[in-house]
């Protein structure tokens, strides 16, 4: 379903860079010109699908998706999730068709960004150029951190990080959260992402809760000891700061 912005609401992915770098009112312009009609999806929705045409990108407005692939052996590997303020798609930007399937976890707003005006608005305007560049080189660090812990890492500890992640991340841009977040994803989900049976994924959170690391309560997830956790996994935050001091200054 699609549907236009109400008339002065700021787009979420502007909010999310706002957060690293003061953007003038022509950055601001430029980023919510750049984008088309709001699309809704529900819950289980295929946004993109592997290998089919893709010439935009997408705003996550709001809700949780995820990229997934299918190996040839069977099954699904989820590659990452998406937040309200991420640029999604952005793996297929190369080519013409999409390298991974983009799907809505929960019920969601995206907004369309063809390729053509984000080349536009790169070409004019090199801090934002250079912001999107940085935030997109974290993200890839996150996920090699993500992926360390999946070939290296005992079962809690890859959950441990995947949850330490999705805390800082929802910190940037989802006012308020502290310690704790409503996860809308399955045990299936998360052992797809974590390279876990459903089953295992289960036995693990409730090891997690009898050690006294998390606490749940229907979909809300409590992170209780967040410092021994970043000690028990060797987590590092890549989302609440990126450096910007090498950006050009605004025009």
């Amino acid at each position: 379903m699609m549907f236009s912005s109400p008339a002065g609401t700021q787009s979420a992915l502007s909010m999310r860079l706002s957060h690293y770098l003061p953007l003038t009112a022509a950055e601001a312009d430029a980023l919510e010109e750049m984008q088309g009609e709001r699309r809704r999806l529900i819950a289980g929705e295929v946004l993109v699908e592997a290998g089919g045409p893709i010439d935009a990108l997408f705003v996550v407005q709001q809700g949780w998706f995820h990229s997934s692939t299918r190996p040839v052996i069977g099954g699904r590997q989820i590659l990452r999730f998406h937040y309200p303020g991420d640029l999604i798609g952005t793996s297929s930007i190369a080519w013409s068709r999409a390298s991974a399937s983009l799907t809505a976890v929960s019920d969601g707003i995206v907004t369309e960004v063809p390729k053509a005006k984000l080349g536009r608005l790169l070409a004019e305007h090199g801090r934002l150029a250079g912001l999107l560049y940085a935030v997109a080189a974290a993200e890839n660090v996150a996920l090699s951190d993500r992926l360390t812990s999946i070939g290296r890492m005992n079962a809690i500890q890859r959950l441990a990080t995947l949850l330490l992640d999705i805390l800082a991340r929802l910190r940037v841009t989802a006012g308020g959260v502290v310690d704790s977040f409503d996860l809308p994803l399955t045990q299936t989900d998360l052992g797809d992402a974590l390279g876990l049976t459903k089953v295992h994924v289960n036995r693990t959170m409730r090891e997690m809760e009898m050690r006294g690391m998390i606490s749940r309560s229907g979909r809300r997830i409590r992170v209780l000891d967040e410092a021994g956790l970043v000690a028990f996994t060797g987590f590092v935050d890549r989302h609440a700061e990126i450096a910007t001091d090498w950006l050009p200054a605004c025009a």
